[in-house]
């Protein structure tokens, strides 16, 4: 009989990556097979509405309500049901200094416990570095997505190197949309906004191919961050819309304040000539944005951001400095003025290991044997 599996995170119709995430590792993983469920993390703050659930994927059994304290016992409780329980983990989705609140949780979910790190800080606070290690101490199994997270977990804390194991991001398939012919190139980013997204400097390289016939147009695609929002209201994309008018291409610029779906996304993504990832963080171990993109086959411009240096040093896309934007100008002309080098980049590195049914397929043998190393050997005893 399959193994059932317990989820926390959130989830959607929560509009975040994460969410995202999850409902594909769920999906996946389960393959349609009643018995799974979801414990879905939930602020009041969360983005939602007009994102559903593959049908394919677990429902939700039970809902913590983050803004309450106490909810773990609860969210345990759920996750004891299952066979095997799946914990997302990034550092503002818990309650709690530093989202500590996850570790009585682990403590009291007495099923294999896999845990999926999406931030490994390299410098953390002492709190940070404290539930982090907690976290991993507490866990059956621990899991990053890039060999980058696992040395800087294994090297800069202090846990069990043989509880870690890295199953990459899964990539979805966009096959469905086709490539989309246009005369006029396009550029892309997408994602949900906020500072640090970087969006200034690839503002300011398109300034910078003003020369080009026909010039590129430039999507930018993606609602505000809830917490942003929030506490900053929308000044990120209103200084962006402003810079835009100063450098003089606002008319090139496509504001697209969406949080799509998997068929619009698909899509939007196959209308794109190159995806710009111009982030500002040198901490980013995991990129769902980057690993959508050279999924689909489309070329990457990214800055030295930790999961672009190990996924585009030898495949699909080209690495600029932070916050030049002559460079990663240049690296945009140069890949739309010589269709044959982006060419050569497209396709994920990888290949089909990367896709969702493979990496789904090594957190199933990982759970197996965590349900395994559980199970009491009984030996019989002669009459």
């Amino acid at each position: 009989m399959p193994a059932t599996y317990g989820f926390l995170s959130t989830y959607p119709p929560t509009q975040c990556g994460l969410a995202t995430f999850n409902a594909a590792l769920a999906s996946h993983l389960t393959g349609g097979t009643p018995g799974s469920g979801v414990v879905r993390l939930l602020s009041a703050d969360a983005a939602g509405g007009g994102l559903e659930v593959d049908p394919t994927a677990p429902r939700v059994v039970h809902t913590w309500h983050t803004d309450n304290s106490g909810g773990w016992v609860a969210a345990a409780n759920t996750l004891n049901r299952f066979d095997v329980a799946v914990v997302q983990h990034e550092y503002g989705i818990y309650p709690g200094a530093d989202g500590d609140e996850v570790l009585p949780l682990l403590r009291a979910v007495k099923v294999p416990k896999i845990v999926v790190l999406h931030t490994v800080l390299s410098t953390p606070s002492p709190m940070q570095r404290r539930v982090l290690e907690k976290i991993v101490a507490a866990a059956d199994a621990v899991v990053t997505m890039t060999d980058t997270a696992r040395q800087r977990l294994t090297d800069g804390y202090r846990v069990d190197a043989r509880k870690v194991t890295v199953i990459p991001h899964g990539a979805g398939s966009h096959s469905s949309a086709p490539r989309e012919a246009h005369d006029i190139p396009h550029l892309l980013t997408w994602g949900l906004l906020g500072p640090g997204k970087g969006v200034e400097w690839a503002l300011r390289s398109l300034a910078l191919l003003t020369d080009l016939q026909p010039m590129p147009t430039y999507t930018v695609a993606g609602r505000t961050h809830p917490k942003v929002l929030e506490h900053h209201g929308d000044v990120y994309r209103e200084s962006l819309q402003d810079l835009a008018a100063e450098l003089g291409v606002t008319a090139q610029i496509r504001w697209d304040d969406v949080y799509h779906d998997q068929a619009t996304l698909s899509r939007l993504i196959r209308s794109a000539d190159v995806v710009v990832l111009p982030y500002d963080s040198t901490e980013q171990v995991t990129s769902g944005v980057l690993i959508e993109a050279v999924g689909a086959g489309v070329p990457v411009v990214a800055t030295e951001f930790p999961h672009a240096v190990e996924l585009l040093a030898d495949g699909p896309g080209l690495l600029v400095p932070h916050q030049d934007p002559e460079a990663m100008a240049a690296a945009i002309r140069h890949l739309l003025a010589a269709p044959d080098v982006a060419n050569h980049l497209t396709g994920l590195a990888g290949g089909p290991t990367l896709r969702w049914p493979a990496v789904a397929a090594r957190y199933q043998s990982l759970a197996a044997r965590l349900v395994r190393d559980r199970t009491p050997v009984t030996t019989s005893v002669p009459a």
